[in-house]
């Protein structure tokens, strides 16, 4: 399937109806799931690993950490690469960057002999301790490239440069595993654009929030893994700056998955703790072995499998679940009448009355509620004996609940406490669950902004090009070593700058921002600190040790002000001040709606009740109390009683919960 042509479609279609030419684009700016599925679903490239002799496994053993500690039946994820094709070659360095043992390049052409005869489409190469002494580990890279021209091949030295040898082999993997899908799929889509016309540079939403070109992308595409719901962070980012709100909790539920992530201080955080593959995708240090290691800077997010098109079933023990199994586009829900036989939690809301019973998208997709009712009936309702709308209001429940650990994740793991924040709900089914979510955690303030199915798309429009740059540097005594840590920053700064300037940016445009990773002597993992402004000296240090304990104080509760601290990894991160592209406003067409309500169910305390349904524009700045439904074509946002809907000056519908 070629992706790239639904997008071209949409482009033209654009064009067409506005009666424009290719020639007025400046930028095309995309953000992709087909990274993060191909992992998902095991479909990347057969892939070769070269690593140093002994260290083939380190794929298999991994941290040898598992998500749930006391399971007997717990399968970590299958590697991807296959054992036969984790090719060993004889060389070691140091882990001080000395050459323990010369690197036998016989035994490198051995490996790509056995690459040859195996057709693999990608390598990627992980020697042991390559980021204090890149050497072998570059030799190796060139011969691959003499050897195998047409083969993918990734470097760990130019992927993930930093200490850790399961993480640093697992990104580099990932990153060669997806190279020739990625590639395939952007050099398609930008020839596709060229031949409608459309001249204009091509970026690509990256996982830490920024934009890249598709050249990088396609170079780095380990860099993609969560360039969807990036997008709607960064867009409730810019958002929650406009209108003043500096602590957000961002709620974005689409079809088959919802993600949460925390905005705090009107920053967003981001972290390099985050593995893809588990049944719920998160950031944590404590809950691990669930997914593979991705240890490239990625928006702190938790993403779990219940959307509006996730499967709602039940277990042998008659528990009602929601998802992760999703109807996906096609046949999706029942009520879209093509063929689905699987009640879903779409399903269950129109049956509840939350959606409108005849049609959504503007009268594009008509419904059929004749067909949910009967699949919540047969495959809900009876097995469970309770009446069809207790069995719809369960499952809206069960999606809340599965949802509401995603939330926790980001803000109850973390020690923040979610009561302190606003949600903002967005994505096509964000705004239908947000309420119940919200008054579950105490959350008492919720922004449902314009266009909120469409906000992911704002978000990739408010982005700006981003990137971010590592290297382990281990000091224990780091206040008296100022010169050198200031050395060490300039030097990854210098060579920042000529990767940038090889991608024809402007590097007068970006803004450098200096943090280090730290942590207590004899600690497993780090946190990242931001570096005082000004040039390095002891005084900086001693500020950012400060910034470390109360960090760490902040995240585990807790800190140790008479144990010795070490800087672990120095980090460069590099954003262009340039945002041609960012909207100041999405501005909604606000039409009064026709007189119109629904009987809708909002539990058994309230039971069922005639309820409005307005567009926003019905809702004004004086407020309207619930229960009410605003219809959008995107979106339908949901309001029940106890709760008051304002609209702003920016057009957000503000939800109160009484």
């Amino acid at each position: 399937v070629d992706y790239a042509e639904g997008i071209i479609d949409g482009v033209r279609q654009l064009l067409r109806e506005r009666q424009l030419g290719g020639e007025v684009l400046s930028e095309v700016i995309h953000g992709t799931t087909v990274a993060i599925n191909a992992v998902l679903e095991n479909k990347g490239a057969k892939t070769a690993l070269i690593t140093t002799k002994g260290f083939r496994d380190v794929l298999e053993l991994r941290r040898l950490r598992v998500p749930q500690l006391y399971s007997l039946f717990y399968e970590p994820p299958r590697p991807l690469v296959e054992r036969r094709l984790r090719l060993e070659v004889d060389e070691r360095v140091g882990a001080g960057g000395e050459v323990v043992q010369p690197l036998d390049e016989a035994t490198v052409h051995a490996a790509v002999d056995r690459i040859r005869r195996d057709e693999a489409e990608a390598v990627a190469v992980c020697l042991l301790h390559s980021y204090r002494n890149p050497d072998h580990e570059r030799r190796v890279g060139d011969i691959l490239q003499k050897e195998l021209p047409g083969v993918y091949s990734s470097l760990s030295v130019d992927v993930l440069p930093e200490i850790r040898e399961y993480e640093r082999t697992s990104t580099t993997v990932i990153n060669s595993y997806l190279g020739p899908i990625v590639k395939t799929y952007l050099d398609s889509l930008v020839e596709q654009l060229h031949k409608a016309g459309i001249e204009a540079p091509v970026r690509i939403m990256q996982s830490n929030g920024g934009i890249m070109s598709a050249k990088s992308a396609a170079a780095m595409p380990v860099q993609m893994m969560e360039s969807g719901p990036a997008a709607g962070v960064v867009g409730a980012q810019e958002l929650a700056n406009r209108v003043g709100t500096d602590n957000v909790i961002t709620f974005d539920m689409g079809g088959t998955t919802a993600k949460a992530s925390l905005i705090e201080d009107g920053e967003r955080s981001w972290t390099t703790e985050h593995e893809v593959g588990a049944g719920i995708s998160l950031s944590a240090r404590l809950v691990k072995g669930g997914g593979h290691a991705v240890k490239v800077p990625v928006i702190d997010l938790a993403e779990v499998g219940a959307g509006g098109g996730s499967i709602v079933w039940t277990d042998s023990g008659g528990a009602l679940k929601v998802g992760p199994e999703s109807a996906g586009a096609v046949p999706g829900p029942v009520c879209y009448g093509q063929g689905g036989v699987e009640p879903t939690v779409t399903d269950a809301n129109l049956v509840l009355g939350y959606i409108n019973p005849r049609q959504i998208a503007g009268g594009s997709v008509e419904l059929r509620p004749d067909l949910a009712k009967v699949a919540l009936e047969e495959k809900v309702a009876r097995p469970l004996g309770a009446g069809l709308l207790e069995a719809a209001h369960g499952v809206h429940t069960v999606a809340n609940v599965s949802m509401i650990r995603a939330i926790k994740a980001v803000s109850t793991y973390r020690g923040r406490d979610p009561r302190d924040f606003t949600l903002m709900a967005f994505g096509g089914s964000g705004p239908v669950h947000a309420a119940g979510i919200a008054r579950e955690l105490g959350i008492e303030r919720i922004i449902v902004p314009p266009a909120p199915g469409l906000f992911s798309a704002v978000g990739l429009l408010e982005a700006r090009p981003e990137h971010h740059f590592v290297q382990t540097f281990i000091s224990r005594d780091f206040p008296d070593d100022a010169a050198a840590i200031s050395e060490a920053y300039e030097s990854m700064e210098r060579s920042a700058q000529k990767t940038l300037e090889e991608q024809a940016y402007d590097i007068s445009e970006f803004t450098w921002h200096r943090s280090a990773d730290l942590r207590y002597v004899g600690q497993a993992h780090e946190l990242t600190v931001d570096l005082p402004a000004g040039s390095v000296s002891p005084h900086t240090l001693v500020a950012l040790a400060d910034g470390f304990q109360n960090e760490h104080e902040r995240t585990y509760g807790h800190k140790a002000v008479d144990e010795p601290v070490e800087i672990v990894n120095l980090r460069v991160a590099a954003q262009s001040s340039s945002g041609d592209s960012r909207p100041e406003g999405l501005i909604p067409s606000l039409n009064p709606s026709q007189d119109r309500s629904q009987e809708a169910y909002f539990g058994p305390e309230q039971g069922p009740l005639q309820t409005p349904v307005v567009t926003r524009a019905d809702i004004g700045g004086n407020g309207r109390p619930g229960p009410l439904i605003v219809e959008e074509y995107d979106a339908t946002v949901v309001i029940p009683p106890d709760c008051t809907a304002i609209l702003d000056k920016w057009h957000n519908i503000v939800i109160k919960i009484d």
